[in-house]
């Protein structure tokens, strides 16, 4: 793939993303359903996990970031929009890969943001209680909770390339997000840590007692992502546009 094939193919890919509405507005929920929900979990001075109280947002943030995923992809298969971005490169797996990386990028930069105004929210609403978390857990899960938004992201995109349907892939990741993973969780224990978010969710905690570390965990979530992403761009290449 030579650089300058792919750049305008990117180009193209973003000048999608910025001029419709339902992509900007996922994006700016991101971070303010992050730091709104760990501003109310900040407010509980119960002394328990400092760094996940503040990041307890994500779990609900993370909606926002595949709506945003979802969103991009599945406004493809609308109105033939498809064929008119295979027209412009027929080079299906150009395409694919410069999708995703328009949909990467942006979502990474917002968690880096979210990151540290969420830890700052947080510790201006927490209970006396409550210690803060160190500078190395701060930079931990600043990182982290940028790279995990960008899986869950990326995961819902690959699912949508698979299903063809925005409202298909939300219905299945929206559920399991709010209510099986937690349902599986209390049921199965440690079967439940190689979940997608519940593995990349460990690197938001100061600690752990589960089978993954937090890098591990991470690592987990990116094999989900993969399998997702591989499984789209095989149908990409297989499926009429």
């Amino acid at each position: 793939m030579s650089s300058p094939a792919f750049t305008p193919a990117l180009h193209a890919e973003w000048i999608k993303i910025r001029t419709l509405r339902a992509q900007i507005g996922a994006l700016a929920a991101l971070p303010l359903a992050t730091v709104a929900f760990s501003a109310l979990a900040g407010l509980d001075d119960g002394g328990g996990d400092a760094l996940f109280s503040a990041f307890f947002g994500v779990t609900l943030g993370q909606i926002a970031a595949i709506a945003f995923g979802t969103t991009a992809v599945s406004a493809e298969f609308r109105a033939g929009a498809l064929r008119l971005s295979l027209a412009a490169v027929p080079r299906r797996g150009r395409w694919f890969a410069a999708k995703l990386t328009a949909i990467g990028l942006p979502v990474f930069a917002v968690g880096l943001v979210t990151g540290p105004a969420a830890l700052t929210v947080a510790a201006a609403t927490a209970g006396p209680g409550e210690q803060a978390a160190t500078p190395a857990e701060w930079v931990r899960g600043t990182v982290g909770c940028a790279l995990y938004l960008t899986l869950m992201a990326l995961l819902a995109a690959g699912l949508t390339t698979v299903l063809r349907s925005g409202v298909g892939t939300l219905s299945i990741l929206v559920p399991f997000l709010l209510i099986v993973s937690f349902v599986i969780g209390d049921v199965n224990g440690n079967a439940a840590d190689l979940l997608p978010d519940r593995a990349g969710q460990v690197v938001l905690h100061s600690g752990w007692d589960g089978l993954l570390g937090p890098w591990a965990g991470l690592a987990v979530t990116a094999l989900w992502t993969a399998a997702a992403v591989a499984a789209g761009a095989w149908r990409v290449r297989v499926r009429d546009a």
